[in-house]
């Protein structure tokens, strides 16, 4: 069962494209009609290309791996701000960074910055500076909170990201492809789909539409961890049982060496009490002593 219905996309205006005037050719698969002037997108397709990204997301949180999310432009910021960070995944809503992929040894010296920061001013010898550093320290730190507070966790490079409008955020698509990491993208009539590992055709404008296909990439990244969860807790049961079983073999191995040494030394016993038998096989008891008549 798809993950989306047609109606959903309909309701949310996916199928909307941009002016005819302004498609790139490379989107002719998925464009299903013109109407005035506007292109209409295939919500079929649409619809199979988000199960096809549901499912390659759903498996990268299930392996633990995290996935950028990238949208700067007004109309998304919020709606990433909101969906992403209830599954705890790092995403930009301002200005994307130069570099922050290719160079991300100097993004990390930011955020180490930033951290300093945080330290600085929960000490006693922030207290003894000045008014005007005090605040000079403050906007530094909006500033780089700003720019950097949603990947101030991201401790390696991700290994995916989720773009909306390619066009805008060419920078983020050129880096990862720079670097091979995989890409999914919200791609509409005036993108190029062939720059984009898993493209899922849409209207990349409407709050609706980035709404309705951010919610249903994230639901992919809380399935996967979930699944995630409940198979680290079946490992761990199963190494319990394993431990129980091995514990039980060995006070059964334990036990069984007790009895059998009960046993020898039982036989041993036996042995020794009873009495030699001669050639005859019959056994040789102790004469009593005879006494001689006087």
């Amino acid at each position: 069962m798809s993950k989306v219905t047609f109606e959903e996309l309909l309701d949310a205006g996916v199928h909307f494209g941009h002016l005819k005037r302004k498609w790139n050719p490379n989107m002719a698969p998925y464009i299903f009609m013109e109407r005035n002037g506007i292109h209409i997108i295939d919500l079929y397709k649409t619809q199979a290309k988000i199960d096809e990204a549901y499912n390659a997301i759903r498996q990268l949180s299930r392996s633990g791996k995290k996935i950028l999310f990238v949208a700067t432009k007004k109309q998304a910021k919020q709606i990433i701000a909101d969906e992403v960070s209830k599954v705890g995944m790092p995403y930009v809503t301002e200005r994307w960074p130069g570099g922050m992929l290719t160079n991300f040894a100097t993004i990390r010296k930011a955020v180490r910055k930033m951290t300093n920061i945080d330290k600085l001013m929960v000490s006693d010898s922030y207290l003894n500076l000045s008014k005007r550093e005090r605040l000079q320290i403050q906007r530094e730190r909006e500033k780089l909170e700003k720019n950097l507070g949603s990947i101030s966790d991201l401790s390696r490079l991700p290994s995916a990201i989720f773009v909306v409008d390619v066009v805008k955020e060419h920078i983020a698509v050129a880096e990862a492809r720079k670097l091979n990491i995989p890409t999914f993208a919200i791609i509409d009539t005036n993108a190029n789909p062939n720059l984009i590992d898993f493209p899922i055709p849409g209207n990349d404008d409407a709050s609706k539409s980035i709404s309705l296909i951010i919610r249903t990439m994230t639901e992919a990244i809380e399935e996967g961890l979930n699944d995630r969860k409940l198979a680290k807790d079946k490992n761990q049961d199963e190494k319990e049982m394993d431990d129980d079983e091995t514990m039980d073999a060995g006070s059964r191995s334990f036990s069984d060496d007790d009895e059998d040494s009960k046993d020898k030394d039982s036989k041993g016993n036996a042995g020794r009490n009873k009495p030699a038998d001669d050639a005859s096989g019959r056994s040789k008891r102790p004469r009593r002593p005879v006494s001689k008549k006087q």
